[in-house]
């Protein structure tokens, strides 16, 4: 069967849930690293939506200082792609309402609703989906032998960090110190983690002379 050449290119990542034998289970997202920057966007709408040049990016900006504005007072704002409200964290732990004063509540970002229309569109229109080729992201913690030849190569100096087996296995930060930590822990653990400073560095334990 012929390779597929078109619609949306995804990519495979493990998830923290696991099948029977103990592997992760896989999810699919979309390809990283494609995207459209506001320049594209501003050519385009000029090229094929009869704006001027600029119109659409100066219509964003224009918006950025008005919707911010208005979010900073408290407000929902409602647009046709969607809504924006700020969200507020509230520090501490409380049971009593009347005890709960403005000095113990915090910014806590902007969260965004899209609405019915966009949802319907960002869903119509594409032909399908590819997987994205080679190893991807972190789906290779799905074949144990490419990650322990991975361990074996960060550890030819005697010892490894987070960052210099991102390096050899290919996977993220979090992932890659996760990997590092199972194998310290239990009474099967090959590997030791030390403190140093801020990082952690690992170094195969020692068996002992019974083992």
């Amino acid at each position: 069967m012929p390779r597929k050449t078109n619609g949306i290119e995804f990519e495979l990542h493990p998830s923290p849930k696991r099948d029977e034998e103990g592997k992760p289970l896989l999810y699919a997202r979309p390809a990283s690293g494609r995207k459209k920057t506001m320049k594209q966007l501003d050519d385009f709408c000029a090229e094929y939506r009869n704006l001027q040049k600029g119109e659409m990016e100066r219509l964003f900006n224009l918006f950025l200082d008005v919707a911010g504005n208005w979010l900073s007072q408290g407000y929902r704002v409602e647009t046709p792609i969607g809504s924006l409200s700020i969200k507020l964290k509230l520090v501490g732990e409380h049971s009593d309402p009347d005890k709960v004063t403005g000095r113990d509540i915090l910014y806590n970002g902007v969260e965004f609703t899209p609405s019915k229309e966009l949802v319907e569109k960002a869903g119509k229109h594409h032909e399908g989906y590819r997987k994205k080729s080679g190893i991807v992201g972190n789906s290779q913690m799905y074949d144990p032998k490419a990650m322990e030849e991975a361990l074996r190569n960060s550890l030819k100096l005697g010892y490894t960090s987070v960052s210099t087996f991102m390096y050899f296995s290919g996977l993220k930060r979090d992932s890659a110190q996760k990997y590092l930590d199972s194998h310290t822990k239990g009474e099967d653990a090959s590997l030791l983690r030390i403190k140093i400073g801020k990082s952690y560095i690992y170094s195969p334990k020692k068996k002992s002379k019974s083992e």
